[in-house]
């Protein structure tokens, strides 16, 4: 369906923050590994968060490992999910992620193309895609309601897919390249290279 990763990806974070986001991808016989880094200042706070995502060959996430550095110090955060939708973080088992299988990092734009390769859905088809959801201020984790939709793919841009997270009240058209990494979010982010 996608054509192959590119070897980098970065994106400019506008609007709700101010920042950059520069990933890497890696491609195995195991899946793909995509380490990244996104910067940001949001209401007044800076932040940085480094991460190294592995995938499994469905793009199920099977680890993530990500620091987040701010004003006052580091933290840092592993999270293991079996590929089935049973998460551990840090160590200990989270039964109300049950059923995710995909991580996003709310610091992060390309964690949204994780769902659209895992789902690989055709125009018109949707599906939920629950996630478990880095918080980029205390690297928190929460279960993240989602929904995507594919439609119509815009010819001058690729794939689109419709997007709602219910619990933030958002919904916006995602526009995402042939290799599936997001274009275009609106009020978060876009493509720089």
């Amino acid at each position: 369906m996608f054509t192959p990763l590119p070897t980098s990806a970065a994106w400019v974070h506008r609007e709700a923050r101010t920042g950059f986001e520069v990933t890497y991808f890696r491609d195995g016989d195991r899946g793909v590994l995509v380490e990244g880094c996104a910067t940001g200042v949001e209401d007044g706070a800076t932040w940085a968060i480094d991460y190294r995502l592995r995938l499994d060959g469905s793009w199920h996430t099977r680890s993530a490992q990500i620091t987040g550095r701010y004003p006052d110090g580091r933290r840092t955060l592993t999270v293991h999910c079996d590929g089935l939708g049973r998460w551990q973080v840090d160590g200990e088992s989270t039964p109300e992620l049950d059923g995710c299988l995909d991580i996003d990092l709310e610091a992060s734009a390309f964690t949204n193309a994780l769902p659209v390769h895992r789902l690989g859905l055709s125009v018109g088809d949707s599906a939920d895609a629950p996630a478990a959801y880095v918080r980029t201020g205390d690297l928190t984790v929460t279960r993240l309601p989602q929904h995507y939709r594919r439609i119509v793919d815009d010819t001058d841009t690729g794939p689109r897919y419709d997007y709602s997270a219910p619990d933030s009240d958002y919904r916006a058209t995602l526009n995402y390249d042939e290799s599936g990494l997001i274009v275009d979010y609106p009020g978060l982010a876009t493509r720089a290279s």
